[in-house]
């Protein structure tokens, strides 16, 4: 059997100022993170895991700094979680269940190369 890599998986969503879920909601989205994330941990399948803000700044190569956070395509970076799989597949199989779909956002999964020291 192949070891386990390390695999990331990066939650994309498309940001809508103008609505602002419920408190009935928010606690809904909570819970079912709760269980995508605790569900993979009781399989010790979970490295961590990463909610991101909206408070944030971008340096350019030329070291200009601009206020914000990168939206591209209307998508933006929401977080990450990083898994232990046997392959890419696996690490997939786990992302299909993200709650980020069911709100119309999406999950890339990638490997993570080691940097040497």
């Amino acid at each position: 059997m192949k070891a386990e890599q390390k695999f990331m998986m990066i939650f994309s969503f498309s940001p809508n100022p103008e609505y602002q879920p419920t408190k009935k909601e928010m606690e809904q989205m909570q819970q079912e993170w709760g269980s995508f994330i605790g569900n993979i941990a009781i399989k010790e399948k979970l490295d961590s895991t990463h909610q991101l803000g909206f408070d944030g700044k971008q340096i350019a190569p030329d070291l200009s700094i601009a206020d914000g956070i990168l939206v591209s395509e209307n998508k933006t970076i929401s977080g990450n979680m990083i898994v232990k799989a046997n392959s890419l597949n696996e690490a997939v199989e786990m992302a299909k269940d993200s709650p980020i779909l069911k709100m119309g956002g999406s999950v890339e999964v990638r490997n993570i190369i080691p940097m040497e020291n």
